[in-house]
């Protein structure tokens, strides 16, 4: 009688690790699903567990593999907290863009250029701008939000965009500062009808608001910047650990309350609204989900691939949007990897499908 092989004894020191890392992985994810619903007043740190999805997601994927692979009994446990993301993914990447077959009727791009200082070394600032206009003329666009534009105060404005962006009507808003000013510039093919902005307190963020005549009625576009974290990433190890709390501690509560500031602008607004920008949050964090109420995302109705837009954690980060009301019909969606600012352009094609005055 053939003698039957000893059964190998199970590591448990093994098996501990791998329960403990997916139990790690399981809070991380369920902690990122709840960071779209706890106000960041109250509990500011679960921002930063929908800032770290991107990267949580696809290690319980993997570990979740692993899991099936080895019969182990957190594969259950991986499962369920894996649900979710069914609804949250689609976000971040999409498989494909739908095909429609009409011709698109308006288009927009939302641009962060950085205050032109992220072209190549050595390169003048003004020299990069133009670049930037000529390829920003290259597109098209019916509508352009563009986020920190940035021109020494010895030159016009006025004259500047004029002589770069013939044929648009500019509305625009500039801090200045010693021998610069910096904001918000919107450009339009047509004249708005009415125009305003939303300061925020004690920021040099800011929003502007257009009412844009379009062929079928009348749409208001926000060009919006919400709060930075103004921490460089090549600097972050050689800051302090408090500096980069308080950092983070304010811009993140900070953006709530001008989410909060713009959403009762465009609820007392008389047309509906287009709200562009960088937002300087994820798609996994309270404010997008405050400003996607009543909203679609561009990227979710027309992306394919990756919707990253923040150059130096691509594929990671999404910053930059366009949600559109429901009466347009987003055809064509794309992200430019140029290479004149840390942030991707964002480029959109609508359709018109009726009317937006309320």
């Amino acid at each position: 009688m053939a003698k039957q092989k000893p059964r190998k004894k199970r590591n448990w020191f093994t098996s501990l690790s791998f329960g403990t890392v997916a139990m790690v992985l399981t809070a991380l994810l369920v902690l990122g699903y709840l960071s779209i619903v706890v106000p960041p007043e109250k509990a500011w740190f679960f921002t930063l567990f929908g800032l770290i999805y991107p990267v949580v997601l696809p290690a319980t994927l993997i570990l979740f593999v692993i899991a099936l692979v080895r019969r182990s009994r957190t594969r259950l446990l991986l499962a369920l907290s894996l649900i979710p993301s069914l609804f949250f993914a689609g976000r971040y990447f999409q498989i494909s863009a739908p095909k429609d077959a009409s011709e698109p009727t308006l288009t927009v791009v939302s641009y962060n250029v950085g205050l032109f200082r992220h072209g190549p070394e050595g390169e003048d600032r003004l020299k990069l701008a133009e670049d930037v206009a000529t390829y920003v003329n290259s597109l098209d666009a019916d509508i352009i939000c563009l986020q920190e534009f940035y021109l020494p105060e010895s030159i016009s404005i006025d004259g500047w965009l004029g002589r770069h962006f013939p044929g648009y009507k500019a509305e625009y808003y500039m801090l200045t500062g010693k021998n610069w000013r910096a904001g918000n510039v919107t450009l339009t093919r047509r004249r708005a009808s009415a125009k305003g902005k939303e300061d925020f307190e004690k920021s040099t963020n800011m929003a502007l608001w257009a009412d844009i005549p379009l062929d079928s009625a009348t749409l208001r576009v926000y060009n919006c910047h919400f709060e930075s974290y103004n921490i460089s990433l090549a600097g972050l190890v050689k800051k302090d650990v408090e500096e980069t709390e308080r950092k983070l501690r304010r811009s993140i509560t900070e953006r709530p309350r001008q989410v909060a500031k713009v959403l009762r602008g465009i609820d007392s607004a008389p047309v509906h609204s287009i709200v562009a920008g960088d937002f300087n949050d994820t798609p996994l964090s309270y404010t997008y989900f405050r400003l996607i109420r009543g909203r679609r995302d561009s990227f979710m109705r027309a992306g394919k691939g990756f919707g990253a837009t923040y150059s130096a954690l691509w594929p990671l980060l999404r910053l930059d949007y366009v949600l559109y009301p429901r009466d347009l019909d987003a055809v064509s969606y794309r992200i430019d990897k140029v290479k004149y600012s840390d942030h991707y352009p964002v480029i959109v094609q609508f359709n018109e499908a009726g009317r937006n005055t309320r």
